[in-house]
């Protein structure tokens, strides 16, 4: 008796390249929480010798990104030469009420100096001011710099309203972002599993979603997981994976 298998297109597709669905799981089917993690420092103290520091934990820890300044993506870029580990740089942080002009200039530099992910503020003021067109145009322009690096557009939801979260979600969806980001740690508050569950109900498969601020042990970074989240940025990293 013979067999004679043969792939289709879709089903070689989705065994070989869809890396996203592979990658959280090893081959005993355990969660690779490593490969949801952004280790990040942003606060404005940080010194070059933590940045150097981030980068060793990330390396020997596999985590998926590391998230910094854009005055420090040279420095972590070298630390972080010869690793998998990617490199985010933040821009209009943390307040995004700087210009257009301003945001595509701090993207533009901070790839050509390395950062292979790009994490923006949205124009909270504008959004709340009911121009959706200028906060659509904003991130469309940051895009277009940038080509094909990622971007991720933070919304800030702590000061947002339902309406506004839905709208700001929709918006990154229509400029052709790649993550929608829920918080920059800086506001008064991070993420909340009822917002991550408001943004996949509009973005569904089409943005993947970053959850942000005040996630710091194995149990919520799970929820967030369970919840469909691609990446987690977090400073507790390492208590995470680290957790039994």
């Amino acid at each position: 008796m013979s067999y004679n298998f043969r792939f289709t297109p879709v089903i070689f597709d989705s065994i070989f390249h869809r890396k996203e669905l592979l990658k959280p799981y090893n081959l005993a089917g355990k969660l690779q929480f490593q490969d949801y993690i952004d280790h990040t420092i942003l606060k404005p103290t940080a010194t070059v010798l933590d940045i150097k520091n981030l980068c060793k934990e990330a390396v020997d820890y596999n985590f998926y990104a590391v998230c910094v300044n854009g005055c420090f993506v040279e420095i972590a870029k070298k630390e972080l030469q010869n690793s998998k580990v990617k490199l985010a740089a933040v821009i209009g942080f943390p307040l995004g009420a700087m210009s257009t002009k301003a945001k595509v200039s701090e993207a533009i530099e901070c790839v050509a100096s390395g950062a292979d992910e790009i994490d923006m503020v949205i124009n909270i003021g504008q959004l709340k001011s009911g121009d959706s067109n200028f906060v659509r145009s904003e991130i469309k322009q940051i895009k277009k710099a940038i080509g094909d690096t990622v971007l991720k557009v933070i919304i800030e939801t702590c000061f947002l309203t339902t309406g506004e979260k839905k709208e700001a979600t929709k918006l990154t969806m229509e400029a052709g972002a790649d993550f929608v980001k829920t918080s920059t740690g800086f506001g008064t508050g991070g993420a909340t599993l009822e917002d991550v569950q408001l943004m996949k109900s509009i973005v569904g498969d089409t943005v993947k979603i970053k959850a942000s601020g005040g996630v710091r042990d194995k149990e919520t970074a799970l929820e967030y997981i369970k919840l469909g989240v691609s990446r987690i940025g977090t400073s507790s990293g390492i208590a995470i994976v680290s957790t039994k």
